[in-house]
C-alpha cells in the first residue's frame, strides 16, 4: 500500500507514460464494487441504476473501438483504466452481521483495502497492457461483466430498498419550505381521510399538505449540482394482513423473540401459536410502524397486554434501526475524515423514547415486554435486574373481602402504584442496561410527577429538561389517569421538549441531523396516545401539542350504548342544559345556572341528602367557598381529606345532620368509597368515567338508606351539561340520545331507567 500511494502521488506530477514504464506485475485479481460505497454516494435507486447502465453501454462502446488503438499509443484511456476496476473474477463479498446488519471491522479494512489497491493497480497499468488483456479474453470476460453486473443491481436493490423502511423515510431527510410553513400554520393545512377498519373501527386521518406557493421557481432542466432529496408526503396507512419481518421491515435480531413474547396475547384471543399478532396488534402497528400519531381511546383490561406488546416492539425496533446506522457510520468514519451530510445520525442528546406511564407496576410490566423482545430466557444480559425487581414490585393496596371494590378497581390498583419514579435504559446488541444515566439512555421510562421534578418550574436553580431536546417516539398510555392524577404536570412536560439545551452532553455535532440542529425536531416526534375514554382535554393535546408532519391517525367510534344502561335503580334522571360561548365561559356559565336553578330548589327540606358530584377540583372548591359565605349546612370529601375527616362527615350526612355532601371525582377514583344515604345526585357535570355515573347512581339501592332518612318515592338525580360537554354526555347516554337531545329546543330533559 506504502509504494502505490507513492506511485499515485507520482502520477498526479507526471504522465501516464512515466508510470507504465515503472509498472510492477501483479496477478489479475478483480475485485466487487463495493455497493455500499455506492449506495452512500448515490441514495436514489434511479440514480444508481442509470449510472450503471451509462456505464456499461461506454463500456460496450470501449470493447467495439480497442482494435483501433495502437500499442504505441503515448496516452492512456482514462475510461479504460475506470472499467478494469469493474473486471473482477473473484467475487469477495462483505458479509453483514445477522442481527445488526452492520460490517466488522476487519471485513471493512479487507474491503477498503482491496478497493485502494485496485484503484491504484489499474491507474499503473499502461494502454498497451490494458488492450491486450482485453482482446485476448474479450468474449469470456464481457460475459463476466454482466453477471458481475447483475449481481451488483440485485445487492443495490437490497441496499437501496432500506430507502422504503418508514424508518428511513421519517428521519432521513429534511423537510420542504412548502410543508415547513404548512405545519407552522394554525390551523395547519391538512387533507382528512375516512376509514373504517374491521378493529379499529372509524378512523379519521389528518395528512399535512405543504403549501401551493403562487410563484414556484422553475427548475432548471439540466444542472451539475444534484437535486436535494426531501421527506416524503405521508400517506394513508394501510393493513397488512400477513406478518411478514422483512415486509415490516422489522430488524432480524428481534423477529424470532416476536412469537415467543407475545404468546399470552396469542392464547387470550384463542389465536394458533402460528400466528405472528392479534388483528388488534395487526392494525395498530400498521399505523405505528407507518410513524404516525395515534389517538386509541378504547383502552381496556382485555386489551391492554396488546396494545403494551404492540408499541415495546416499535420501540425495540426503532432503537436498534438507530443504533444499526450509528455503528455502521461509526465503521466507516474510523476508515476516512469525510464527513458528509450522509453520516448525520444523531440528535442534540442522545435519549429518544419516552414512555409515560402513571405507576411502577405499569413501567414494570412495559420493561419486562422489552426484555422478552430483546433478551428472552437470558438469551443476554440485563444489569441491574434485581434491583429493579425490588424497586418496581410490592407496595400493593390490600383489596378489602368485605364490601369489595369494583373490578376495574382492583385491575388498576393492582401492583406497585406508587407514582414518583423515572428510570433510564441502554439498549446494546444483547444487553439491556436499566437506571442508566439519563443522557446515557436510549428509552427513559417515567410517571408525570417524576418527570415534573426533574423539570422543575421557573426560576428554580436545580432543573434539567434537555434530555427532552431530542425525543423521536413519545408514548403515553393510561393517559386518562394522568388527567386524574394531575394534568397539569403533563402539560408543563409538554412545554419542555425540543427546547434547545443549555449545555452539549458531549455531544458530536458534526454528526446531528441537519432538522435537529434547525430545531425541526418537533415536527419529526411521533405521539402514541393510549386512553380508556375519550376526553376533549387529551385531544387537545393531539392538536395542540403533536405536529408529526406524518400527520396522525384518530379513533373516533361513537358510543351506541350508554352507562345509563347500567343503572339499576329506578329514579327519574334530569339532564339540564345551558347555554356557554366558549369552553372557558362555560366555567362561569356552569356556576350561575347551580346557583340560580338547581340550589334553590335542593335547598327544601324534602330534599336532604344531597350528594354533589364534582369533577373538577377548582369548581369543588369554588362551590365550598360559596356554601360557607351562605352558610348551607355541607360535609365535604376530597382527596385531600383525611381519614377522621372522611369518617365524621359520611356519618353526618347518613344521619341527616348535614343536608349536602360535596364529592369529588378524584376521591372516588382513588378510594371508591360505597357513601350510604344518598337519596338525590347532583353531577355538577358529566363524570369523566361515564361507568362512575352507573356506580353514583347505583349507591341509591334500598339496602344503602337511612330508613329515617325520606320516602323512597322522593329520590331524583340532576346532570347539568353545555355543547362542550356532549362528549361526555354521550358516553353516559349513547350518540342518539345526545343527538335528539342537541336537536331539541327543550333545556330539559328526563329518562328513566327501563326507557328506551
Amino acid at each position: 500500500m506504502g509504494k502505490g500511494k507513492k506511485n499515485f502521488n507520482r502520477k498526479k506530477k507526471g504522465s501516464f507514460k512515466s508510470i507504465n514504464k515503472k509498472k510492477k506485475k501483479t496477478t489479475k485479481e478483480n475485485e466487487v464494487i463495493n455497493k455500499k460505497a455506492i449506495f452512500n454516494r448515490y441514495k436514489d435507486k434511479q440514480k444508481v441504476e442509470e449510472d450503471f447502465a451509462k456505464k456499461k453501454q461506454l463500456e460496450q462502446r470501449f470493447l467495439k473501438q480497442q482494435v483501433n488503438f495502437s500499442e504505441s499509443e503515448e496516452e492512456d484511456d482514462a475510461y479504460g483504466q475506470l472499467i478494469s476496476c469493474f473486471k473482477n473474477k473473484q467475487n469477495k463479498r462483505v458479509v453483514a452481521d445477522s442481527d445488526d446488519e452492520e460490517m466488522s471491522s476487519s471485513e471493512e479494512s479487507d474491503v477498503s483495502e482491496n478497493i485502494n489497491e485496485s484503484s491504484l493497480n489499474h491507474v499503473s497499468k499502461g494502454a498497451e497492457e490494458i488492450n491486450n488483456e482485453m482482446s485476448s479474453s474479450e468474449s469470456s470476460e464481457e460475459s463476466t461483466d454482466e453477471d458481475i453486473m447483475i449481481k451488483e443491481n440485485a445487492d443495490l436493490e437490497n441496499e437501496v430498498d432500506t430507502l422504503n423502511d418508514p424508518f428511513t423515510k421519517h428521519l432521513q431527510y429534511d423537510l420542504q419550505d412548502e410543508l415547513l410553513v404548512s405545519l407552522s400554520n394554525v390551523p395547519h393545512i391538512e387533507k382528512k381521510v375516512n376509514k373504517t377498519w374491521p378493529i379499529l373501527g372509524n378512523l379519521t386521518i389528518c395528512i399535512p399538505e405543504p403549501v401551493e406557493t403562487l410563484s414556484k421557481k422553475i427548475k432548471p432542466k439540466f444542472s451539475i449540482l444534484e437535486e436535494k432529496q426531501y421527506a416524503p408526503i405521508a400517506t394513508v396507512p394501510h393493513i397488512f394482513h400477513k406478518v411478514d419481518f422483512n415486509t415490516l421491515f422489522i430488524k432480524s435480531q428481534i423477529s424470532g423473540n416476536v412469537v415467543s413474547a407475545n404468546k399470552i396475547n396469542l392464547i387470550k384471543k384463542d389465536l394458533d401459536l402460528t400466528e405472528v399478532l392479534t388483528p388488534l396488534q395487526k392494525e395498530l402497528f400498521s399505523v405505528i410502524n407507518n410513524y404516525q400519531d395515534l389517538w386509541f381511546p378504547e383502552r381496556t383490561f382485555t386489551n391492554a397486554e396488546e396494545i403494551r406488546f404492540t408499541y415495546c416492539l416499535h420501540v425495540v425496533n426503532h432503537m436498534l434501526k438507530t443504533r444499526t446506522k450509528i455503528l455502521h457510520h461509526n465503521a466507516k468514519l474510523a476508515k476516512k475524515s469525510d464527513l458528509s451530510e450522509e453520516y448525520r445520525d444523531q440528535g442534540l442528546v442522545r435519549p429518544k423514547v419516552l414512555i409515560v406511564v402513571p405507576f411502577k407496576d405499569a413501567a414494570y410490566r412495559v420493561v419486562k415486554t422489552l426484555i422478552d423482545l430483546v433478551v428472552p430466557k437470558e438469551a443476554g444480559q440485563v444489569v441491574n435486574k434485581n434491583r429493579f425487581e425490588e424497586d418496581f414490585t410490592g407496595g400493593e393496596l390490600i383489596m378489602p373481602s368485605k364490601n369489595p371494590k369494583p373490578e376495574d378497581y382492583e385491575l388498576l390498583f393492582s401492583g406497585n402504584t406508587d407514582d414518583t419514579f423515572r428510570l433510564g435504559m441502554t439498549l446494546t446488541k444483547k444487553t439491556l442496561k436499566l437506571y442508566t444515566d439519563f443522557y446515557s439512555s436510549d428509552i427513559l421510562i417515567a410517571s408525570p410527577l417524576g418527570l415534573r421534578m426533574i423539570v422543575g418550574a421557573e426560576g428554580e436553580e436545580d432543573r434539567d429538561y434537555d434530555f427532552l431536546a431530542s425525543i423521536e417516539v413519545l408514548i403515553m398510555d393510561q393517559a386518562d389517569v394522568f388527567y386524574m392524577q394531575n394534568w397539569d404536570h403533563l402539560l408543563h412536560i409538554l412545554d419542555h421538549f425540543h427546547l434547545q439545551p443549555k449545555k452539549t452532553h458531549g455531544t458530536d455535532f458534526s454528526r446531528v441531523r441537519s432538522w435537529a440542529v434547525n430545531g425541526w425536531t418537533k415536527y419529526y416526534r411521533q405521539t402514541l396516545v393510549f386512553s380508556s375514554v375519550s376526553l376533549p382535554e387529551i385531544m387537545s393535546v393531539m392538536n395542540k401539542k403533536c405536529q408529526n408532519y406524518a400527520g396522525k391517525v384518530l379513533v373516533v367510534n361513537t358510543p351506541e350504548m350508554g352507562s345509563i344502561q347500567q343503572v339499576l335503580v329506578q329514579v327519574p334522571q334530569l339532564f339540564h342544559r345551558f347555554n356557554a360561548t366558549s369552553p372557558l365561559a362555560s366555567v362561569d356559565a356552569r356556576f350561575e345556572y347551580f346557583v340560580k336553578e338547581i340550589l334553590p330548589k335542593q335547598r327544601d327540606t324534602l330534599m336532604s341528602h344531597t350528594l354533589i358530584y364534582v369533577p373538577s377540583y377548582f369548581d369543588f372548591v369554588r362551590i365550598r367557598n360559596y356554601f360557607k359565605k351562605e352558610d348551607i349546612g355541607f360535609v365535604q370529601i376530597c382527596e385531600y381529606s383525611k381519614d377522621s375527616k372522611i369518617a365524621r362527615a359520611r356519618d353526618m350526612f347518613f344521619h341527616t345532620e348535614a343536608h349536602f355532601l360535596l364529592y369529588s371525582e378524584r376521591v372516588h377514583f382513588f378510594r371508591r368509597f360505597r357513601i350510604k344515604g344518598v337519596r338525590h345526585i347532583i353531577f355538577y357535570q358529566p363524570p369523566t368515567y361515564p361507568h362512575f355515573y352507573s356506580e353514583m347512581c347505583n349507591l341509591m339501592q334500598e339496602s344503602n338508606q337511612n330508613k329515617y332518612g325520606g320516602s323512597d318515592c322522593n329520590m331524583t338525580v340532576t346532570v347539568l351539561y353545555c355543547k362542550y360537554d356532549i362528549q361526555r354526555a354521550a358516553a353516559m347516554l349513547g350518540a342518539a340520545r345526545v343527538a335528539k337531545m342537541a336537536a331539541s329546543d327543550k333545556s330539559v330533559h328526563m329518562y328513566v331507567t327501563g326507557d328506551k
